[in-house]
């Protein structure tokens, strides 16, 4: 392999140098959600398999206690979270970067960064478009702990309508934000230095709803447990807390939930002196002036100065039992959670229809897909162009099972989507398909996918929302062994989490069951090959770029994936190199696999498998045997640049038809050419799967085209 290989690496070096600006700037372009929004890989695996996630701020770091006591402080604080069982999700700004969950050398950077901004909702395009650095207040964490997907907020105190507000309007956005943003936020009120009254009607306007915890209604003001003012109502305990948040997630009135938590009773034994301090803070802010976002700060500073350090011990001791708290709350939601979730599943599978009965199962993602097309061969990022925008329905498990549907089979596709809207409309579009398998959850949202694409139909930009893809789990898959245990041919998505591709790799090995793998892209192809898993798969359809990913999963030394894709783009006639980089991957992968489909894009698919009477054999195989391999080379069927609609669907329209010929016993060459057939119509169609799709559309005796061109054949061994 590194032979054939070494022609082509040299090659490649001499065209990476020309490329590679180009290609990092396409990779920033197509990226460019992550690029702005970046998830820590410990807080994405931990909401994945539905454990406690509890959001933290950073102004606490970058504004609100001087160094070294911000950093001791906020390491305690997440400390204390992983103590009880958590994973803190610290949220900050870091070079223009929207971070959720911070490293140990980050918290660093923010606690001795000279000049940090703070950064609230309204700072948040100014601070991203410079690269700049800062703390995120309330407001600014609260919108990045919903959008990673966080239920639970713990900071020390919130801001409010600040003293003559109603003469200045001066109001913190936190307010504004608890009233748009559905996250329950854990502090300890808000501080005495604001209007505790007014901030509470401004809550109530906004559709908020605050709680006490605790036995008391009096909601606290920060350094002091009673304020005067009494919440709308109480929770006694982390369970009661949960269920409220459960409740006000459940309604989808998209507002917020305050936990007002006192502050231990042996702290606030130093509240009175506090608070006097605090009125001295205040009129001195007022006499020098000081206004705005720096009256807070000041006070503070000035108040710890008062009081000789005890309204900083104070400090950290409420924001100590706010996180202790606000774990606890975490938790609880959590198990609610999940028990709600385990119960819509096994209302859903009582309901399963006795039709679930199939030949196939197809197991993976569905989407809800938007699709804005440019009507400009290229597309300027930043200003408005000129285009058409539609809604269609795709996952590329839906696309293979739609696929397969409107090719006189009946799959079974197993898949999960959020009790809404979308899950309405793509549920009503599938009524021809067998969708028994598909569990609505409450709770979550199906999943959706925005694609810009340019006039010829290639992707510029994809933004999509995948987390419900995470709860089609081992767990619900294993409802459905008996239909997996009998199916010929399983088809899987790289959408699903590996879990669940390694129970169903598992049965396969002890079945015998034919296994389909749909790598999906690039960055999923290598979930079966972490493990032994991948050896119980049968079939898989990568394109260069996974099948390369593939190879270096199993510790293969591979080219860069970006020296492939470079090769595909920038060389498409280079047919010889491209198909002799296909065989090279291919070959390790076939010493457990029956046959690899290669997608070439433009340059058709490529067969690498057993030689079978001047062919590859196709057929599903009932067990492993020693063979001849070898590679089968079929041309893409052409398709111009204004009869292409989109490219998003194609590789699974191929797919879909070439299992479709499979499980009807075809000969190798119509099970292509009914695959190739199926993606040209994919490609002229605004939707994934064409609608037009059917036997006759995809019969090569039946479909005039241009004279089907005899496969090459390259020699395995």
């Amino acid at each position: 392999m590194l032979c054939l290989l070494s022609g082509f690496l040299n090659r490649m070096r001499i065209l990476k140098k020309t490329f590679t600006l180009v290609l990092r700037r396409g990779v920033n372009t197509l990226c460019s959600k992550d690029f702005l929004f970046k998830v820590h890989p410990s807080v994405s695996q931990a909401l994945a398999d539905n454990k406690p996630v509890v959001a933290l701020e950073s102004t606490i770091i970058t504004h609100g206690m001087p160094y070294p006591h911000n950093l001791s402080t906020a390491k305690e604080v997440e400390a204390i979270v992983q103590a009880e069982g958590a994973t803190p999700a610290t949220v900050g700004v870091i070079e223009g970067e929207i971070r959720v969950g911070l490293s140990s050398d980050e918290l660093d950077y923010l606690a001795q960064f000279k000049s940090p901004l703070k950064v609230s909702r309204r700072d948040l395009p100014y601070v991203i478009s410079k690269g700049l650095s800062g703390g995120t207040t309330v407001s600014a964490t609260m919108i990045a702990a919903h959008r990673a997907g966080i239920p639970v907020f713990v900071t020390g105190g919130i801001g409010g309508v600040h003293r003559d507000g109603q003469n200045s309007l001066d109001i913190s956005a936190d307010l504004t934000e608890l009233g748009r943003t559905p996250i329950a936020v854990v502090s300890a009120g808000v501080k005495s230095i604001l209007d505790i009254g007014r901030t509470l009607e401004f809550l109530e306007t906004q559709g908020v709803c605050v709680a006490t915890y605790g036995a008391s209604k009096s909601f606290p003001a920060f350094f002091s447990p009673h304020s005067g003012f009494t919440s709308a109502c109480h929770v006694c305990n982390p369970s009661e807390a949960a269920k409220l948040i459960v409740s006000t997630l459940s309604l989808g009135l998209q507002s917020g939930v305050l936990i007002a938590v006192p502050i231990p009773e042996e702290h606030a034994a130093v509240g009175q002196q506090i608070e006097e301090a605090i009125q001295a803070a205040v009129t001195e802010a007022s006499s020098q002036g000081i206004t705005g976002r720096d009256v807070t700060p000041f006070i503070l500073q000035k108040v710890n100065e008062l009081t000789h350090g005890k309204s900083l011990q104070a400090n950290i001791a409420l924001i100590h039992n706010n996180a202790k708290v606000g774990c606890q709350i975490a938790w609880e939601l959590s198990k609610k959670m999940s028990e709600r979730t385990s119960k819509s599943q096994a209302h859903h599978f009582e309901r399963l229809s006795t039709d679930s009965e199939s030949d196939i199962v197809v197991i993976g993602g569905t989407n809800v897909d938007f699709i804005a097309k440019g009507k400009t061969k290229t597309l300027r990022f930043g200003q408005t162009n000129p285009g058409s925008v539609c809604q269609s329905f795709g996952g590329v498990g839906r696309n293979i099972a739609d696929s397969l549907s409107r090719l006189g089979r009946r799959p079974l596709f197993i898949s999960a989507t959020g009790a809404d809207a979308n899950s309405d409309a793509v549920l009503n579009y599938c009524k021809h398909m067998n969708t028994s398998g598909v569990a609505r959850l409450e709770e979550w949202s199906t999943a959706t996918y925005c694609s810009v694409i340019t006039e010829n139909g290639e992707l510029s930009l994809g933004l999509g929302d995948m987390d419900i893809h995470q709860q089609i789990t081992d767990q619900y898959v294993s409802k459905f062994e008996r239909q997996l245990s009998s199916a010929t041919l399983v088809c899987l998505d790289g959408n699903l989490p590996v879990s669940t591709i390694n129970y169903v790799c598992s049965l396969a090995k002890k079945h015998n069951i034919n296994v389909w793998y749909e790598p999906t892209d690039a960055k999923k192809a290598c979930k079966p090959f972490l493990s032994d898993a991948w050896k119980s798969l049968s079939y898989s359809s990568p394109n260069l770029a996974e099948l390369c990913i593939m190879n270096e999963t199993l510790g293969i030394t591979t080219p860069e994936v970006e020296d492939v894709v470079t090769l595909v783009a920038v060389l498409p006639n280079a047919l010889d190199d491209i198909l002799n980089v296909a065989v090279a991957l291919s070959r390790p992968l076939l010493e457990h696999l029956h046959c690899l489909v290669v997608t070439l894009g433009p340059n058709g698919v490529l067969l690498c498998g057993e030689h079978d009477a001047g062919s590859v054999s196709l057929k599903p195989r009932k067990q492993k045997r020693r063979r001849q391999l070898c590679a089968l080379h079929y041309p893409a069927l052409t398709v111009t640049a204004e009869e292409t609609m989109n490219v998003s669907g194609a590789g699974d329209s191929l797919a879909g038809a070439l299992m479709a010929g499979i499980l009807q016993g075809k000969d190798t060459d119509s099970c292509v050419r009914m695959g190739l057939l199926a993606a040209r119509m994919s490609l002229a169609s605004p939707h994934p799967i064409s609608p037009k799709l059917t036997l006759d559309s995809v019969d090569p005796n039946k479909v005039q085209t241009q004279a089907w061109p005899k496969p090459d054949f390259v020699w395995i061994d």
